[in-house]
């Protein structure tokens, strides 16, 4: 498919974080853009500011009539989009051609130098990482984001296009339409089960994803996974090792070294290991571009964030405020770790929107473990995105197995009044689903109330 001769550019779920970098894409290009999605939010808002025509109802007869030729018209869905939608339907049975989010993808960064970030956990902060490392030392590149890095306040980033920086999606296998020049692996948990079923199928399709590296290509592994690569690891034999870790400040000190040299006093600000490791590994793979270690390691330092990716959002000697998109127990591990390593001795409340029935089941023991370390836990409803209630599978049966014995299952509405009444030192939200639109409003109310 030559995507020159596409004029007009419609997608079928536009606002979710990965479709809504694809048509700020092609806006960008001057295609014309459009698209449909269930509801409307802050990305979608944006969206439509850049001129942009999106409806929240499944209706043909809301589509601009321009888009309905199908000689000049792409249509990109999204896989959460259920099949019997009827535009995605019209669509598929009227001679259109209607793609996945992936391979769109995979066509864009066909002809670039591709980078690319796989694993189940870490994709979003290490790509816009490596995306902002490469624009700091003058890469044109062109950056497909997970989340809104906090750097570019976007998804999306275009500086040139003779580089492209994407996270390689192991939901529905998309991952296996790119063609990385320089690819890494950060992570392969048992996750997605609805789509894999076990965890050996699931590694299986990371070990297909590396296999699909353009001759010559590099492939970085976090240190102890079961993957032939370049290593990277803490304080280990690692290939790209950080050896001599301090924290100072609220900030990473530690020394980096590289298969040719040791950079010393290398400074980085994300709390948590994990962060440490995403950097590590943008560091990396920027490298691979031929930009000069030095100016990477002081670029790492620079680097402000991802939105809901361990961001606070109060922070005041009796009062921290931290939200992140952690929605499996190995993610909420990590950022109780964080927190335990930057702010010790402090009482800590987690308010947790289990995503997906399918996750919230396969990993209940795992998710009771982990949430049980807080020393006080609310839940708030599943978030069901798009899946459809399984029966015995709720908040409250999660509830159950969570072995600490102050926790609460609590309505959205009577969210901040249990806050309040228990008046933690440290709150942090987590989960995937719509608990990133409670945000503001416990923020205001803490502010105000501070």
């Amino acid at each position: 498919m030559n995507l020159n001769t596409v004029h007009n550019v419609y997608f079928i779920g536009i606002g979710g974080i990965g479709m809504s970098a694809l048509a700020r894409y092609f806006k960008f290009m001057k295609k014309n853009v459009a698209g449909y999605d269930k509801t409307e939010t802050p990305l979608t808002l944006e969206l439509a500011g850049l001129g942009i025509d999106i409806h929240y109802e499944d209706s043909l007869e809301q589509v601009d009539p321009q888009f309905l030729d199908t000689t000049t018209t792409l249509v990109i869905y999204t896989p959460a989009v259920p099949a019997g939608h009827s535009e995605y339907q019209y669509f598929l049975n009227h001679g259109f051609e209607v793609k996945k989010r992936s391979e769109v993808l995979g066509l864009i960064t066909k002809n670039t130098f591709c980078l690319a970030v796989a694993g189940t956990h870490g994709k979003t902060t290490t790509s816009c990482i490596l995306a902002h490392l490469l624009k700091e030392t003058g890469t044109p590149l062109t950056a497909f984001l997970g989340g809104i890095s906090e750097d570019f306040n976007s998804n999306f980033i275009f500086e040139g296009n003779a580089y492209s920086v994407v996270e390689a999606d192991e939901f529905d296998r998309s991952f296996l339409q790119l063609s990385p020049d320089v690819a890494c692996i950060t992570s392969m948990d048992a996750d997605h089960l609805d789509i894999y079923g076990d965890v050996e199928t699931l590694r299986k399709s990371f070990q297909e994803f590396a296999e699909r590296l353009k001759p010559g290509g590099s492939l970085f592994v976090r240190n102890g996974l079961p993957m032939k690569g370049i290593t990277y690891g803490i304080e280990d034999d690692s290939d790209y090792c950080i050896r001599n870790l301090k924290i100072e400040h609220g900030t990473y000190l530690f020394d980096l070294g590289t298969p040719e040299t040791t950079l010393t006093g290398v400074k980085f600000n994300k709390p948590g290991r994990h962060n440490l490791l995403n950097g590590l590994v943008a560091f990396a793979m920027a490298v691979q571009t031929g930009s000069p270690a030095d100016r990477l390691a002081k670029a790492l330092e620079t680097f402000k964030g991802v939105q809901r990716r361990f961001s606070y959002r109060i922070k005041s000697e009796d009062f921290v405020f931290i939200d992140d998109y952690a929605h499996h127990p190995t993610e909420i591990d990590a950022v109780y770790q964080a927190i335990t390593e930057m702010h010790p001795a402090k009482k800590t409340m987690v308010v947790f929107q289990p995503h997906l029935y399918s996750r919230t089941r396969d990993f209940a023991d795992q998710f009771a473990e982990s949430l049980s370390k807080f020393d006080y836990i609310l839940l708030l409803d599943i978030y069901p995105a798009r899946e459809k209630p399984l029966e015995g599978v709720t908040s409250n049966w999660l509830l159950e197995k969570i072995a600490n014995p102050n926790k609460k299952v609590v309505e959205k509405s009577n969210l901040i009044q249990e806050i309040k009444a228990r008046n933690p030192e440290i709150l942090v939200t987590l989960g995937a689903g719509d608990i990133g639109l409670e945000i503001t409003k416990i923020k205001r109310e803490f502010e105000h109330a501070g």
